[in-house]
């Protein structure tokens, strides 16, 4: 199977979504065929990418009717299926019970809408978010709109592929050990992970004993994201932290950055990591001190640690699903990766104290690393996107576990030290699949990454999936 996307001559355009949010405000084009053109999009692509899990297209088609506010007023996009939002169901991923309309918006949810975006529905995530992609024995797979016999990525794979194949410009995302930069890596997007604490989070994600979860977006432009943010802001501001504000372009600062590809558990690809140098000498060129460096210091034991914490999480959910979810709640329902890791935790539970211990102390472990560097850069991922079945969640635990850890082994460590990063997509493999590269900063500097993402951006303009239907045509 080849490539999907749904760009074509409507309302939409190649617009970006700050592009349809100023064609709105002008007059050019009106919230309602804004709202129709996307609803057309996804249907055209949802049949090949399996992005979209619950539709609201007469919810958005009464929104669009009338002014709303917000930047992004009449803006089309979708949610992910961990937020609620009021009158739709949250399913999280499973179909291990029968959701309930949520009552009421949840808090991130609050704010998406303030900005003005319009949702449409809600996307398709692998199971709780643990897998990093989405493959279900029941629900099917979400697929790669650059090649749909690949994996979109996860957990944000439905808004991932949605935002790739043009049916809609900006899809909610959130992240708790990857989940926006790896579907941005695959789908050649980009995906910022903010700081912990940048943006508010759902009550359970709060509870977390370390909130590894942050929420964002999945855009195509590096304006998109940086509008998003400040919009964000607008409306709601963290005021430990510094404010990000309004970024429209590069700096003149030239930075400190250091490169690395070997990850803790190996090097990664071969293709990776020529993406990676190609990437570090575009920086050089463009003037930025580059340094490589052997491996990132962190302890032999983060990744164990992180895969013990991360069970711990899924045997919460497990076993405490009935009380979650209802008494629909059916875990026979569950694939093996949740089931494996409530295993995995229930076995390691006396080791608890020192794992949480010994993760809370990870940040300081960079701090050398941040007092010699501005950022770091690095492949999001070690290899480029596999096929579908690959990481298929009813395949033995041992093999699934080991196969993640091998892909994601970069991104979980921004998630406990709380810092930002993001998922650029400026290289692709040879069967022509986008690879991103991700860049890191201290906490509370988004606006660095975000001035360097348009600096890369203007450098080496990032492709499009209707650039690649036009060179196959030629």
């Amino acid at each position: 199977m080849g490539h999907v996307h749904a760009f074509t001559d409507d309302a939409l355009g190649d617009l970006d979504a700050v592009g349809v949010a100023e064609a709105i405000q002008s007059g050019a084009i009106s919230r309602s065929e804004a709202a129709d053109a996307a609803i057309a999009r996804t249907e055209a692509v949802n049949p090949q990418l399996n992005a979209v899990v619950y539709k609201s297209y007469e919810r958005a088609r009464e929104r669009a009717e009338a002014p709303y506010g917000g930047f992004f007023d009449g803006v089309p996009s979708f949610i992910k299926d961990n937020s609620d939002v009021a009158g739709m169901p949250t399913g999280k991923g499973a179909d291990a019970w029968e959701p309930f309309p949520a009552a009421v918006d949840g808090d991130f949810t609050r704010l998406y809408f303030s900005t003005g975006l319009n949702i449409l529905g809600k996307t398709m995530m692998s199971e709780f978010g643990f897998s990093a992609a989405a493959e279900h024995p029941r629900l099917g797979s979400v697929r790669n709109p650059w090649n749909t016999e690949h994996t979109a990525g996860a957990s944000s794979s439905g808004s991932a592929a949605l935002v790739a194949a043009g049916a809609v410009p900006i899809a909610h995302a959130n992240d708790g050990g990857g989940s926006i930069r790896i579907p941005a890596a695959c789908n050649g997007l980009i995906g910022l992970k903010p700081t912990r604490g940048r943006l508010p989070l759902e009550a359970e994600h709060g509870e977390m004993p370390i909130k590894i979860v942050a929420n964002g977006v999945l855009t195509r432009s590096v304006r998109d994201t940086a509008a998003f943010y400040r919009e964000a802001e607008r409306a709601w501001r963290n005021p430990k932290l510094p404010p990000i504000g309004d970024i429209t372009g590069p700096s003149s600062k030239r930075l400190r950055i250091a490169v690395v590809t070997r990850s803790i558990r190996r090097e990664s690809g071969a293709q990776v990591c020529e993406a990676t140098a190609k990437t570090a000498a575009l920086l050089e060129s463009l003037g930025h001190h580059v340094e490589t460096l052997d491996e990132m210091p962190v302890p032999a034991t983060f990744v164990d640690d992180f895969v013990r914490y991360w069970a711990l999480l899924a045997t919460a959910l497990v076993r405490g699903g009935r009380k979650r979810f209802g008494p629909s709640f059916d875990r026979t329902r569950l694939d093996n990766l949740s089931l494996g890791l409530d295993r995995h935790a229930t076995r390691q539970l006396h080791r608890m104290p020192l794992t949480m211990a010994r993760l809370a102390r990870t940040r300081r472990h960079l701090r050398s690393l941040a007092q010699r560097f501005d950022v770091v850069l690095t492949p999001t991922l070690a290899d480029e996107p596999p096929r579908i079945g690959h990481l298929d969640p009813m395949a033995d635990y041992d093999q699934i576990i080991d196969r993640l850890i091998d892909w994601v082994a970069f991104t979980p460590l921004h998630n406990v030290t709380g810092d930002p990063a993001v998922s650029l997509p400026l290289a692709e493999s040879a069967d022509g699949l986008p690879i991103g590269m991700m860049f890191a900063a201290d906490a509370g500097r988004e606006a660095t990454l975000l001035e360097l993402a348009f600096e890369l951006e203007q450098a080496q303009p990032f492709r499009r999936i209707q650039d690649r239907a036009h060179d196959e045509i030629r």
